[in-house]
């Protein structure tokens, strides 16, 4: 078991890792501190030790608590991965794809890049386990222990296919004056996820020599890792990357590791679900692209997997009527959007280094 408790933050609610023995804690995007009294931190001793609670009373084990089971890391590290696929079900917000979203990246991660399975954790509606369930708080959850306890050599991943959104930002820290926000099953209720939030629990965090790659098929969602750096190419393939670090001075940046985010769309875009790609089902169209553009033999580089993910959206778009293509209900309801025509998104590739990624290998 881990050494460091997760508290959240008195002001902000963001999750923080209290050290061992410490008692009050400073948030990194709020500084605000938050105080533990000693007594919530070690629970008094049972009047009878030797009696166990009522059954009823038994929470279910988290399964964030441990690491996944399996051999410990070797010298070329281990893989973990968190996938959340959200169908909002039932509502007026619902989406065909994402479910099976889920479950071909699952598939592309075991049988293409050697994820062990017991190391992948699925978020879904289809899950019977409570912990597995998509709320907010397990989408939390399942972040913090995606990064908890990495070591040198490791390869993380974060797939999310669901609703995202943005809102108004008001420290200064984003250039277009938005937050982008990923939208938990319960969003309605519990609010959203807002990129600050994802940044300071699995970005900054990241040690020198771990690896964490982001796909994220959600409206809003070009910079939803708040990374520095964001390559900003047009329709002839020319590039340029964009410095998005925050005005504020407040620093988005790892802790030496390495985090690379493709996303399904621009910040003022939004992004599609869709039958008109495989012709059979529903899907994420920027999902589906990923997985069609490394099963075809173009992911020899990030630019490259860029490229044709444009290039496949693009020659559907073309293609299409509107009444093809489902966008997203809450870009529509949140932000003024509008959907229809075709799709109409650009993937976009984000970087915490200031160095070409584009022309890099990709590797998971």
């Amino acid at each position: 078991m881990y050494s460091y408790m997760l508290v959240n933050c008195s002001n902000c609610q963001i999750p923080l890792q209290l050290p061992p023995g410490a008692e009050s804690i400073r948030c990194v995007v709020c500084q605000a501190v938050t105080h533990i009294a000693v007594h919530s931190r070690h629970a008094p001793p049972p009047s009878n030790p030797t009696t166990p609670p009522p059954p009823s009373t038994l929470a279910p084990p988290s399964p964030y608590n441990h690491a996944p089971p399996g051999p410990p890391p070797n010298q070329h590290g281990r893989k973990k991965a968190v996938i959340v696929g959200i169908s909002y079900k039932y509502s007026r917000h619902e989406l065909k794809g994402c479910i099976n979203d889920a479950k071909c990246m699952r598939h592309l991660l075991m049988t293409k890049f050697q994820f062990p399975q017991d190391s992948i954790l699925m978020l879904t509606e289809e899950e019977t386990d409570l912990y597995r369930i998509p709320n907010k708080q397990n989408m939390r959850m399942a972040l913090f222990w995606l990064v908890q306890g990495c070591q040198p050599g490791d390869s993380l991943l974060f797939h999310y296919s669901g609703h995202g959104s943005r809102q108004r930002n008001y420290n200064g820290d984003e250039v277009d004056g938005y937050d982008e926000t990923l939208c938990p099953l319960d969003f309605e209720t519990q609010g959203m996820i807002v990129d600050d939030e994802i940044n300071a629990t699995i970005v900054r965090p990241l040690p020198h020599g771990v690896r964490l790659h982001a796909i994220i098929d959600a409206c809003h969602s070009g910079t939803v890792l708040d990374l520095h750096f964001l390559c900003r190419m047009d329709r002839n393939g020319q590039y340029v990357w964009e410095d998005h670090r925050p005005r504020s001075g407040i620093w988005k940046g790892t802790n030496g590791g390495d985090v690379i985010s493709l996303s399904g769309c621009d910040d003022n875009q939004t992004s599609a679900d869709t039958s008109a790609l495989s012709k059979i089902t529903s899907t994420g169209a920027m999902t589906f692209c990923f997985i069609q553009a490394i099963e075809r033999g173009h992911g020899t580089t990030y630019g490259s997997i860029l490229n044709s993910m444009r290039t496949t959206i693009r020659n559907t778009g073309n293609n299409l009527g509107g009444g093809d293509v489902v966008t997203s209900l809450i870009g529509m309801l949140l932000t003024g959007g509008s959907g229809g025509g075709g799709l109409r998104q650009e993937p976009q590739l984000t970087s915490c280094q200031p160095f070409d990624v584009y022309t890099r290998p990709f590797s998971l």
